[in-house]
């Protein structure tokens, strides 16, 4: 079994200057938006622009609902890429939660980069290939 998609929500007030973050931070991931909906409150992205197959999304909280900070992880192929969102994350307004480097109490190979977006989640991307 695998996940097919799942994502945030984020406060209303803050929703474009969040996917504007998501837009520039996931850029070295090859993410980018591929589809909007609801005038423009749920957004999906997806590594490749192909209609319907958004699998991470980023959504204005509901009226009456209180969005939770959480931390979300995407794996990726190289350490170079962890290092290239990195410099997008926090060039794009992102806070600083661990510069890229090895965890080595995770596991010996495990060369991550975690970002606090706009609205608190934090965002990780690894790299758990052998270097």
């Amino acid at each position: 079994m695998t996940i097919s998609h799942t994502g945030i929500k984020v406060p209303v007030a803050d929703i474009k200057k969040v996917l504007d973050w998501y837009d520039a931070a996931l850029a070295p991931l090859t993410y980018k938006k591929v589809m909007t909906f609801a005038e423009g409150m749920a957004n999906g992205y997806a590594e490749e622009a192909t209609p319907y197959a958004a699998d991470w999304w980023v959504n204005a909280a509901g009226e009456g609902q209180t969005p939770v900070a959480s931390h979300h992880a995407f794996g990726v192929k190289d350490r170079a890429t962890v290092d290239a969102f990195y410099k997008a994350a926090i060039a794009a307004g992102g806070t600083d939660n661990g510069a890229p480097g090895v965890r080595a109490d995770y596991t010996p190979d495990y060369y991550a980069a975690f970002v606090l977006d706009p609205a608190g989640n934090n965002i990780e991307v690894v790299c758990m290939t052998p270097q």
